[in-house]
């Protein structure tokens, strides 16, 4: 009796026992354990990705909003014959001229 309980106690051999007969099964939980971490640091790497254009798209739209300011300002009536008076251009300000068909 004492022998047949120490037996089944055997650590040892009922372990390797039940890890090689379900070795499959443990190899498979090793695969998705990588496919699990691979997946992880895809998501993480795209999650920086994303949040690098995110910055690049906010200093892009600020360069646009200050060149469309820069420009609506530089084609302003008074900007521009500030701008002529140096090349001796003078526009009078008489406002447009108007063209009358007979």
């Amino acid at each position: 009796m004492a022998n047949k309980l120490l037996a089944t106690l055997n650590v040892s051999q009922h372990t390797t026992n039940l890890v090689f007969g379900n070795f499959q099964y443990i190899m498979f939980l090793g695969f998705l354990g990588i496919v699990y971490i691979a997946n992880a640091h895809f998501a993480e790497k795209s999650v920086r990705r994303i949040q690098l254009l995110q910055r690049e798209i906010k200093e892009l739209k600020w360069e646009y909003t200050s060149i469309k300011s820069e420009t609506m300002y530089k084609s302003m009536q008074s900007q521009i014959d500030q701008s002529l008076e140096p090349v001796g251009l003078n526009l009078e300000n008489k406002g447009p001229l108007v063209i009358q068909v007979k």
